[in-house]
């Protein structure tokens, strides 16, 4: 992947091509992105409950199901049928949303819950995809 190393500046300074700084680095956006290939997944977000923690409606989720889920962690789980995107409060038993707008969610004994998997990356697009918008 070629890195186009670009600063921002008030001022026009010259008139050079950006190009002529082109650097190549060894980076795959999968080895930055997923950590266990064979345990990860990828899901994209809808509704405005994760905000607060950068995750907006339409974003790309990598899921990972080999990470050991943590008490704060972002995940993805099965309650009740539906798939929801929340943090997880290990200790009180719970699933989080991070915008006030959504109330907590308490997790019973009689719910049907299990973790699919912790979100370690998401990701943002600019513009539609062809890719998304055919799935």
């Amino acid at each position: 992947m070629n890195i186009i190393p670009i600063s921002a500046s008030a001022g026009i300074t010259g008139f050079e091509s950006p190009a002529t700084d082109y650097k190549q680095l060894p980076l795959s956006l999968d080895e930055l992105l997923i950590e266990h290939p064979s345990a990860t997944f990828i899901g994209q977000a809808n509704g405005d409950s994760m905000q607060g923690v950068g995750i907006f409606d339409g974003d790309i989720l990598v899921v990972d199901r080999h990470v050991t889920v943590r008490n704060q962690d972002v995940i993805v789980a099965n309650y009740n049928g539906a798939f929801v995107c929340k943090i997880i409060d290990t200790l009180n038993r719970q699933l989080l949303s991070a915008n006030e707008a959504h109330m907590s969610t308490s997790i019973h004994e009689h719910d049907t819950f299990s973790v699919e998997g912790v979100v370690i990356r998401s990701i943002r697009c600019h513009r539609k995809s062809p890719v998304l918008e055919s799935a």
